[in-house]
């Protein structure tokens, strides 16, 4: 399996589990120890992102992952999740989520 394909699948589990099924501690077995988000009012640090995540008011929400397209080490994600359309972007480094970006918008129609 290449590179880019086993990076697809570790970042396409892990938001699975972050959003899917909400089994926090096994998103947070795939993010760096160092994991580094770009996103405004997330905390970094793989402990501190997982937990925000378990505690955000959109953690019980229903979401569904719409697309997951990967080359090299970056992934993107689109999701709908309580009415907003998320496309977030993440870097695996050595096999782990190391860094994240997102876009969020109002789904429309």
């Amino acid at each position: 399996m290449s590179e880019t394909a086993t990076n697809r699948m570790i970042v396409a589990g892990c938001f699975e589990n972050l959003f899917v099924r909400h089994d926090f501690d096994a998103a947070k077995a795939a993010l760096h120890p160092d994991f580094v988000t770009h996103s405004p009012g997330l905390p970094s640090g793989r402990d501190a992102f997982a937990d925000a995540v378990r505690n955000s008011p959109l953690a019980g929400a229903p979401a569904r992952i719409r697309h997951v397209v990967a080359e090299d080490d970056l992934v993107v994600v689109h999701l709908h999740v309580a009415g907003t359309a998320v496309v977030d972007i993440v870097r695996v480094e050595d096999g782990l989520i190391a860094e994240h970006w997102d876009v969020k918008q109002p789904v429309s129609g």
